[in-house]
């Protein structure tokens, strides 16, 4: 996994798209890591499955952080192995207000060190984690879990976030 300090990889990936209304597109949209850092520091959610229940907690508990604020100040991107369809209907289902990514064949899970052999006998899937960016491209925060069932202590990453200076 990546350390605090560590540069960030670069990616580009298909993702669920929202009009400006905050609505759900039919379409694709695309996400690089490098454009979103142009306007703001980004947090990535690293996790397993759309519709697995520690997932669904993990998503929905980084949605329903209102005190968290990342609407203003950070970009966040959920990102799994799964389709962007999946993620579509996903999104959909638990009003989710940041855009979910296809990592379909796990190339971004694996430059970030988060890409399991297996998990509940999927093969190649993303573990659950989560990395917070600055603009600069540096990580500042990088939590990992051993199972699916863990969630990341999000009182530690609202402090980190706190560090960065309003863009």
């Amino acid at each position: 996994m990546l350390d605090v300090g560590d540069t960030a990889p670069e990616f580009t990936l298909p993702g669920t798209a929202r009009d400006d209304d905050g609505n759900d597109r039919d379409d694709i949209a695309e996400y690089s890591l490098s454009a979103a850092l142009e306007e703001r520091p980004v947090l990535l959610n690293f996790y397993v499955f759309n519709f697995h229940p520690a997932c669904r907690e993990n998503v929905c508990s980084l949605h329903n952080l209102s005190w968290f604020d990342l609407d203003d100040g950070i970009t966040v991107y959920g990102i799994s192995t799964d389709s962007v369809h999946s993620h579509r209907e996903f999104a959909r289902q638990e009003t989710l207000g940041f855009p979910l990514l296809s990592d379909s064949d796990g190339s971004v899970a694996a430059s970030y060190d988060v890409l399991a052999d297996e998990i509940a006998r999927h093969r190649q899937v993303a573990q659950r984690s989560v990395f917070l960016i600055d603009r600069s491209g540096t990580v500042r925060y990088a939590w990992s879990a051993e199972t699916p069932s863990q969630q990341p202590d999000w009182t530690e990453i609202k402090r980190a976030t706190d560090l960065f200076e309003p863009s």
